[in-house]
């Protein structure tokens, strides 16, 4: 009996946990994806601010800096309004639309970064020497001031020794556009 007792609280709960992967996740309120986009436009400012602080621009710099700033900001706007068009359509969307939909945010991600390297890169070599170490630094992936670990990959069964992550502007995390 008391067998059969396990069983059957096993089963159960086996159960359970199946329905409960097997839910649909409700779609988020348009007024959760809207506070969601502000949200994401805030940390982009932030993240200006941010940057211009620590990289320490010239009024020599500015014009250059805002190039970049604005292409910050108008990354920031395709993605929070890509990211918007997904969150309101989850409900209707199948496997095949999510694959499309999210290829296409990736697509417009990759186009938007290029034209951050662009923006970037004249405000970069304007930079002294002190500058440059600076933006090394902060931009680097993983980098500790950013909660990483310095630029490594954890170790993991899949990746047993740590590689050194692509030194990509920071710019580049969805969270900061």
């Amino acid at each position: 009996m008391k067998k059969a007792f396990v069983v059957l609280a096993t089963t159960l709960s086996i159960s359970g946990a199946f329905a409960q992967n097997a839910a649909t996740p409700a779609a988020p309120s348009s007024a959760a994806v809207e506070a969601g986009v502000a949200e994401h436009q805030q940390r982009v400012e932030e993240r200006i601010a941010f940057l211009h602080s620590t990289l320490k621009i010239t009024p020599d710099q500015e014009a250059l800096w805002k190039t970049f700033a604005d292409q910050m900001r108008t990354n920031g706007q395709s993605m929070g309004e890509l990211f918007k068009q997904r969150a309101e359509g989850q409900s209707t969307r199948n496997a095949l639309d999510d694959m499309k939909e999210y290829a296409k945010i990736t697509q417009v991600h990759a186009d938007e970064m290029q034209k951050l390297v662009t923006a970037f890169e004249p405000l970069y070599n304007s930079f002294s020497a002190d500058q440059k170490a600076i933006a090394d630094k902060t931009f680097r992936h993983g980098a500790p001031e950013r909660g990483g670990n310095g630029g490594k990959r954890p170790k993991n069964k899949h990746n047993s020794q740590a590689k050194p992550a692509d030194a990509a502007p920071a710019a580049s995390d969805p969270a900061a556009q």
